[in-house]
């Protein structure tokens, strides 16, 4: 048996990825039981998703790498997807670089993933190029999100807007309401869904049956996160039941 450890900075009212992404992987344990994943955590204070305390999360990222670094993990994930989307198209990049230089800094040679990159590692992986996207945010964040990934070559066909500001309130959001909301995006044009633009809106228990419902991928922030952190453990990326990215049929080499 080996044990994969996977560090994780997570925003401070965040719930939802400390429990959606060990489901995840309590899952491929079962299946295969030769790998276990073992989660450690460093949190990044926001209560409010707005601008401002985004940027100032943002700039807490390197600190938490450092504390990280200390637990040698195998790969390091950071969320929150808008967080870094809302900087501006390609952000994600130089996120991902200054988690690197910490970790570095640190003697830790752990890769790095962000929930923005591994979204459009997912898509890319699905050979989508256009999608549909369900958000908690308010619009001005969601039309941010849909700017990103148009820039990354990425069509949005369609979004709607939950506009749910209080990031706990978001954590709270009953996942199968997305069983209905799903019906108000017009999907006649687009390759795949993401079902939850965000690691702290619920979405794992909807994932499989929307997917099954619409007949295209459906994926979500925290299943490509988890595609992207399987990837970089050189694992396969299965888990059962959570959508076409992770059926195990994908290959990660195809992601971004």
């Amino acid at each position: 048996m080996t044990d994969h450890h996977i560090g994780m900075i997570v925003p401070s009212s965040n719930l939802t990825m400390e429990t959606e992404l060990p489901r995840m992987l309590r899952a491929r344990e079962e299946r295969y039981p030769e790998d276990r994943f073992v989660f450690h955590s460093a949190r990044a204070r926001m209560q409010h998703v707005t601008p401002e305390q985004l940027r100032a999360m943002n700039a807490q990222a390197e600190r938490a790498a450092t504390e990280l670094a200390d637990a040698r993990p195998g790969v390091v994930a950071t969320a929150c997807l808008v967080a870094i989307m809302a900087q501006g198209p390609g952000y994600h990049c130089t996120a991902e670089e200054s988690i690197r230089s910490a970790l570095r800094a640190e003697g830790s040679d752990a890769p790095v993933v962000s929930s923005a990159g591994a979204l459009l590692s997912g898509i890319a992986a699905l050979e989508a190029k256009r999608v549909a996207i369900v958000t908690p945010y308010m619009k001005p964040l969601t039309q941010a999100v849909v700017e990103y990934l148009e820039d990354a070559g990425v069509e949005v066909v369609d979004s709607l807007s939950l506009e749910v500001p209080d990031n706990l309130a978001v954590a709270r959001l009953d996942p199968a309401d997305l069983l209905e909301h799903y019906r108000k995006l017009d999907l006649s044009r687009a390759d795949a869904l993401v079902l939850s633009a965000c690691v702290q809106m619920p979405s794992l228990p909807s994932i499989q049956p929307v997917q099954d419902a619409v007949g295209i991928p459906v994926l979500s922030a925290a299943t490509a996160t988890t595609f992207r952190i399987l990837g970089e453990l050189g694992l396969k990326p299965e888990v059962p039941g959570a959508g076409h990215l992770l059926s195990g049929k994908v290959s990660a080499a195809k992601a971004a």
